[in-house]
């Protein structure tokens, strides 16, 4: 492992170049201080399979909150080709909600190359995956997401779903669409506040 030195102002910073993936998370693991675990982030991010380790590092209960941030803020930077993007939707299954939302932060910034593994999580048998990967359709907004969100409505039986997929069809909804939204009415009758949700999303959708 080499040495490359970094001029700040007047003083002088020897940072290490790693030549493995193995040697920057040997540094990243030891006792370094945050800058330096930052710098580490960034060259493991660098290597094959360092974005892999860096998401098990914030899947990880015991991961400090900073290193997680600066984690997800490389790994949202990166060419979405190359991101492990079915590691990342895996952390939308935890019960952190503070790592549940890093990876919805990362996946926003992916936009469109995301567009298959919502629609995996859309079909999905997971309720709460249902529900996350409807916010995260919510924010991307694919040039689809009007229509994904209308196919799930058409046969979605959870009320906490089709409520979530109704807040965000009174954005993007036309009024072709009421129709549908009416007859949720009907299929979660026994929902008191279900009616009150759409009658919400229609008037938003007719201005």
């Amino acid at each position: 492992m080499a040495l490359i030195k970094k001029h700040e102002q007047q003083d002088v910073e020897e940072l290490p170049q790693f030549d493995t993936l193995e040697d920057a998370i040997e540094f990243f693991e030891s006792d370094v201080d945050d800058e330096m675990k930052d710098y580490a982030v960034e060259e493991i991010a660098k290597f094959h399979n360092g974005t892999k380790y860096l998401i098990s590092y914030i899947n990880n209960e015991d991961a400090d909150k900073d290193i997680s941030t600066k984690v997800a803020t490389v790994i949202a930077n990166i060419d979405p080709e190359d991101a492990p993007i079915e590691e990342i939707m895996e952390l939308l299954k935890l019960n952190n909600a503070y790592v549940r939302n890093l990876a919805i932060s990362i996946l926003r910034d992916y936009g469109e190359a995301i567009k298959y593994y919502i629609v995996k999580f859309l079909i999905g048998d997971d309720r709460d995956l249902r529900i996350f990967a409807i916010n995260v359709l919510g924010d991307v907004n694919f040039a689809e997401s009007r229509d994904m969100l209308l196919e799930l409505l058409e046969k979605e039986d959870d009320v906490n779903v089709a409520m979530t997929a109704v807040d965000y069809l009174a954005e993007i909804g036309e009024e072709e669409d009421i129709a549908l939204l009416e007859s949720l009415k009907e299929r979660f009758s026994s929902e008191f506040y279900v009616e009150f949700a759409v009658d919400g999303a229609i008037k938003m959708i007719k201005g």
